[in-house]
């Protein structure tokens, strides 16, 4: 009976020590080798390797492939740009404005609306005052969106004495985010802004929302206070960049062609992760190589 006290912790150690073996791994043996770092533009860029780690990820250093941004969940210098055209109808009652927020949580009733913090802004906008299409001029939502912040826009109609009332068409909305470098790209138009309509007061004139235009025209027997919202854009937010896995551990790998990847002169820094990983550790080895692409 008093040897058996002892087999049961020698027993266990050697578990412990044979799963510690099994879960280790070691550092890749890895390397890359070229013959030139400099080529043309759609030249095919031979990387000859030694070693056999597990697997390998290949990071070419162009846009949307940058191994210094694979954990980069936002970026700076990027603005938020927004414009639209209205059209006001049937007597000029100036009862639009045009609100900000960048704390609205996105649930779209009348308690989480009024909860959030709006400035107006409508003074930037240029608003029709009886012509069509009325182009409001680009509003800078950079103020809003400093620090990684979300914006959410909204027009609001409110009457305050019952007559007959006028009617807002919002004819065209464009978001655009606009990089620091300057150049712009599309975050949504009237189809995709993701409209939704928040009543405050007379349930029977509401928004009325299309993939062409948004259209609110009051009631003539009671008063109406109601809003429409964007959905939440925020310019500062960007996807990780993602590298091209092109060796996984059941493959041999002695050599990899990227061909059409380098499309526009320039230097870029090319980069291979080999990695060796067993259920619970990983062990990699990073490569870089800079390349000169010319015309």
């Amino acid at each position: 009976m008093r040897s058996t006290k002892y087999i049961m912790p020698l027993t266990l150690s050697l578990v412990i020590f044979a799963c510690t073996k099994r879960d280790r791994v070691d550092a890749p043996d890895f390397d890359v080798h070229l013959a030139s770092t400099t080529f043309k533009v759609g030249d095919t860029i031979v990387f000859e390797f030694t070693g056999n780690p597990q697997n390998i990820v290949f990071w070419p250093g162009t846009p949307g492939r940058q191994y210094e941004y694979k954990d980069r969940l936002f970026t700076v210098g990027n603005k938020l740009l927004m414009k639209f055209n209205t059209y006001q109808q049937f007597g000029i009652r100036n009862n639009l404005t045009v609100l900000v927020s960048n704390d609205f949580n996105g649930i779209y009733d009348t308690t989480n609306v009024k909860q959030a913090s709006w400035t107006d802004i409508t003074s930037r906008a240029v608003l029709s005052s009886g012509a069509d299409q009325t182009q409001s001029g680009t509003l800078d939502m950079s103020e809003f969106t400093a620090g990684n912040k979300a914006v959410t826009l909204a027009f609001r109609y409110v009457t305050t004495s019952i007559m007959s009332q006028n009617r807002w068409v919002v004819r065209t909305f464009n978001a655009d985010n606009q990089a620091e470098d300057g150049s712009i790209t599309s975050m949504a138009t009237m189809a995709t802004a993701g409209w939704k309509a928040v009543d405050f007061k007379n349930p029977a004139a509401v928004w009325s929302i299309t993939s062409a235009q948004l259209l609110m025209q009051g009631s003539n027997n009671a008063l109406d206070d109601d809003w429409i919202l964007t959905k939440s854009f925020n310019p500062t937010a960007v996807t990780p960049d993602r590298g091209i896995a092109i060796k996984n551990i059941t493959v041999n790998l002695d050599k990899y062609a990227a061909t059409g990847v380098y499309t526009k002169p320039g230097t870029y820094k090319a980069v291979f992760e080999a990695t060796n990983a067993s259920y619970e550790n990983v062990e990699r080895v990073v490569k870089e190589i800079t390349l000169t692409i010319v015309p």
